[in-house]
């Protein structure tokens, strides 16, 4: 089983795109992209998306991509059972919590069911839930219901009693997602222990990005209290353990929490100076990490999980490159949108 998983993930890893690459993408004639993209194993992501195509589906295009993911952690998934499995699969969970939000939003804007589930992603064998069943709920409530009765409910339950009390939409979406982290939390642990430091170090990179730019947002850019604030964090016990967050969330500006940060996260952040540059720095560096683990000798499911990292960041850089090109949008204005960082494919 280990030999057919690294094995694998090895040859995965050979699809994975340097920077040259992706620049390279970004000036082809039409007919070079798209059979570049059909040599690299994705050319459902180069139908329709080209500068000649009339009315291109910039949703569908999503949707491919995330197709591709899905196919991709599908194979790696083969030889695995237990907790390793368990653990890459609610890793696809989060596409499908997406499709949550939309059939919850489409009940709060009376949305006919025909119409949010065109626009629901397709789940494929990772699929759990019943979505015609659920499009068709009465309102938001017995949506709600339902979702609790079926394979989310420790997600749902804590979300349905947030709008319960404000039925404010954001709380909703918070609670969620708050619920959907605790979940991946639950299901590294175990991993953690068995597997150790670099399977832990991609969580802990992950969990800390989550919390900090949640924690800046929150409190920066909606206002909110810092008692809300620390309650809508995900429970950590890594680099910014749950502790540091509560103090954290009770500074007044952007720069005191960033000057309050742990050494490691302060060298990383350093000359920071709004909520997108600190996403964009915490991103770059759990990528730099997930290619040390990708490369090293480490068990299996890290090297997995390294390796979907990188993947879902490298599509949706190839998608950032398609979209522009459709747009028309200079090559220089592209290139600057991408901001890789350093971290270079194998």
């Amino acid at each position: 089983m280990s030999a057919y998983l690294d094995t694998r993930v090895s040859l995965y890893a050979e699809r994975l795109w340097r920077d040259e690459a992706l620049d390279a993408l970004v000036g082809m004639e039409d007919e070079a992209a798209t059979d570049t993209l059909s040599r690299r194993g994705l050319p459902q992501l180069a139908s329709g998306y080209d500068s000649l195509a009339a009315r291109p589906d910039f949703r569908s295009l999503e949707q491919r991509i995330i197709a591709q993911i899905l196919d991709e952690t599908r194979v790696l998934i083969r030889p695995l059972s237990g907790d390793a499995r368990a653990f890459l699969t609610f890793w696809t969970a989060r596409f499908e919590m997406s499709n949550v939000k939309t059939l919850l939003r489409s009940k709060m804007t009376g949305e006919r069911p025909a119409a949010v589930l065109a626009r629901l992603t397709p789940m494929g064998a990772f699929g759990r839930l019943d979505n015609q069943d659920l499009a068709h709920a009465e309102d938001v409530g017995e949506l709600l219901r339902r979702l609790e009765a079926g394979p989310y409910a420790g997600i749902v339950r804590h979300a349905r009693r947030a709008f319960e009390q404000t039925h404010d939409p954001f709380n909703l979406d918070a609670a969620l997602d708050h619920g959907y982290y605790e979940g991946l939390i639950q299901r590294a642990r175990p991993l953690e222990e068995k597997v150790g430091t670099p399977f832990r170090s991609l969580m802990a990179n992950l969990i800390d990005r989550i919390n900090l730019v949640w924690l800046l947002r929150y409190r920066f850019n909606y206002g909110l209290p810092p008692a809300q604030v620390y309650y809508l964090l995900v429970g950590s016990r890594y680099g910014l353990a749950s502790s540091r967050l509560q103090e954290l969330a009770a500074l007044d500006s952007l720069e005191a929490v960033l000057a309050a940060l742990p050494a490691p996260w302060k060298a990383v952040l350093s000359g920071t100076s709004d909520i997108p540059g600190v996403f964009a720095r915490m991103e770059q560096a759990a990528a730099d990490q997930a290619l040390r683990v990708l490369r090293s000798r480490a068990s299996g499911i890290a090297r997995a999980f390294a390796y979907l990292i990188l993947r879902e960041r490298d599509l949706r850089a190839v998608r950032a490159v398609l979209r522009g090109r459709h747009l028309g949008l200079p090559a220089t204005d592209i290139r600057h949108a991408l901001q890789r960082g350093a971290a270079e494919a194998m």
